[in-house]
């Protein structure tokens, strides 16, 4: 693997993490883009596994009562994985770099968010049916492109979940489809030792940078540092669709 393209990950991951740990989200929405604009998805995907499982279970420790939530959450979170699974073999089998753009697109979708209230009334209506939606299609969006906080919130808001019920779930479910797709990747043979080990020096960076992030959460203004993200948050889609329009 290049040098460079290592160096350009873990500088990636290290300001993810920081941003993660200080203001408790934004991890895989910051990292992921970015690293697509070097490479293609599938070794995207690839390498944001192990640290993104490490980003959740550290967000997970910090609201506690893991197997409370889990017994609350475990059947959308089963469907996810499920979901996540069917997204990998697709992601394996394909592989294309439009994929990039459904990443782009979740990526607006999320920054819509934040300054329109997109209503989604139809979760409220039929609670049952959206369970299936977001666990199965959204477990896909999470195994082409390992985002799906759009739908979540909009899931959570409208069944009036608490803030703490939303990071659980939000969190269980990103480790638990981490683990279904290393499962896919292993079956497959695509999870090779030097991913492994690449895998582990990002977990390094990760946790320095997470310790960071918590330790500056109280001198920061949290509303501006939001602000600074989805701007860049809009620079990095923006760019991704460029990429690959013009590929």
């Amino acid at each position: 693997m290049d040098v460079s393209f290592i160096l350009v990950l873990c500088l990636t991951l290290f300001f993810a993490s920081i941003v993660h740990g200080a203001i408790g989200f934004g991890f895989g929405m910051i990292s992921t883009p970015v690293v697509a604009l070097f490479t293609d998805m599938q070794t995207t995907i690839l390498y944001m596994l192990i640290p993104t499982m490490v980003a959740n279970i550290v967000s997970i420790s910090s609201e506690g009562k893991f197997f409370e939530a889990l017994r609350k959450f475990w059947f959308i979170i089963t469907l996810m994985v499920i979901g996540s699974a069917l997204g990998t073999v697709l992601l394996l089998y394909t592989n294309s770099e439009f994929f990039k753009l459904l990443l782009a697109a979740i990526i607006f979708l999320y920054l819509l968010q934040s300054f329109v209230k997109i209503e989604a009334t139809f979760v409220s209506k039929y609670p049952k049916a959206s369970t299936y939606g977001l666990g199965i299609f959204g477990g896909m969006l999470s195994g082409l492109t390992n985002i799906v906080a759009p739908l979540m919130i909009m899931y959570t808001l409208q069944l009036k979940y608490s803030r703490k019920d939303t990071v659980q779930l939000s969190n269980l479910c990103f480790l638990f489809t981490k683990i279904g797709q290393i499962s896919v990747f292993l079956y497959y043979g695509s999870f090779t030792m030097e991913d492994f080990n690449i895998s582990m020096i990002s977990v390094a960076v990760l946790l320095v940078g997470m310790y960071l992030g918590i330790k500056v959460k109280k001198i920061i203004d949290a509303k501006l540092y939001v602000k600074i993200l989805k701007g860049l948050l809009f620079i990095i889609a923006s760019t991704l669709v460029i990429q690959t329009l013009g590929a």
